[in-house]
């Protein structure tokens, strides 16, 4: 994997990557915690504390990233230890994302 798909910077602005204003807000709070501006060491996905990860792997944060762009609104992304293991067809008022 190259640097470049390493270092990712936290989107701004009112254009959508995501099918909804919901996952999009996942989608930017996860960049987010990566972004070298306020990442502790955002090279090993590390996001604070020098441990606390923001995904398991850079194939996995790749992967979450895909899942939320797809995710429809009535959808549910499920992530476990860091990774994306499931999409389950919900419904508009549930959770768009579950973390265990």
């Amino acid at each position: 994997m190259s640097r470049s798909d390493r270092e990712v910077r936290a989107p701004r602005g009112a254009r959508l990557r995501c099918r909804g204003w919901t996952q999009e807000a996942a989608l930017r709070m996860l960049i987010n915690n990566l972004d070298p501006d306020v990442a502790e060491r955002p090279e090993d996905l590390v996001v604070y504390g020098g441990r606390g990860r923001a995904a398991r792997s850079w194939e996995a944060f790749h992967a979450i990233v895909r899942s939320l762009e797809t995710l429809e609104n009535d959808e549910t992304l499920l992530v476990q230890s860091g990774k994306p293991v499931g999409i389950f067809r919900t419904h508009p008022h549930a959770p768009r994302v579950l973390i265990a």
